[in-house]
Parts: C-alpha cells; structure tokens; sequence
C-alpha cells in the first residue's frame, strides 16, 4: 500500500501523498519555497495507521511551492422571476500550488 496522510490547512483538510501536486488556499510564499504543515491529522504507512486526537505530535508533511495563482471565473447569479430583479458578480479564488515532498513522523 502507498503513504499518504490528511492534513490541514486553511480551514480546510487534504488527503495528500509524496509526490502530488495540490491547490490551496493562498499562502504567502513564493514560488520555489518550502513549507511545513504541522497540522497533521492522520498518517497511513502500508499498514500502519496514525491518527491525532487532533493531531499527530511530531509529524509534518514538507511541500515546495510550485506557483500562486487565481483559479478561472464563477459567475454568481440572483434572479427572482417577475420581480425586475437580477444581480451578476464574478469571483476569482486566489490559490497556491504546492507539490508534497514528504511526509515524516
């Protein structure tokens, strides 16, 4: 079986493996920088499985940060039929691309 673990970052938790790349929330690095995730919730290795009450002491996921970018454009209607209302927004969700390194206990 293969490595890979759960972490958290932004709010939000990523099952993550070495070598996959992953968008996140924006992080305020530059492209080629490393980063460390302290927050790990669960790490499996083959059989042997780790999980944090909330998280594992020690463990830490290492990444490079392969870009920082804005994800392509939702447009968020709101329309009531009969009514002369309509209202159009556009957003663009700023993310980070890392690429996991490794994974360690």
């Amino acid at each position: 079986m293969s490595t890979f673990a759960v972490i958290k970052t932004g709010g939000k938790q990523y099952k993550v493996a070495e070598g996959q790349k992953l968008k996140i929330e924006k992080l305020p690095m530059a492209a080629s920088d490393a980063v460390v995730f302290d927050d790990v919730l669960m790490v499996v290795n083959g059989d042997d499985l780790k999980i944090g009450t909330p998280k594992i002491e020690g463990a830490k996921v290492t990444a490079k940060v392969v870009k920082n970018g804005r994800a392509r454009k939702i447009i968020i209607l709101k329309y009531r039929a009969k009514k002369r209302y309509k209202k159009k927004a556009g957003h663009r969700q700023n993310f980070t691309e890392v690429q996991i390194e490794k994974i360690s206990l």
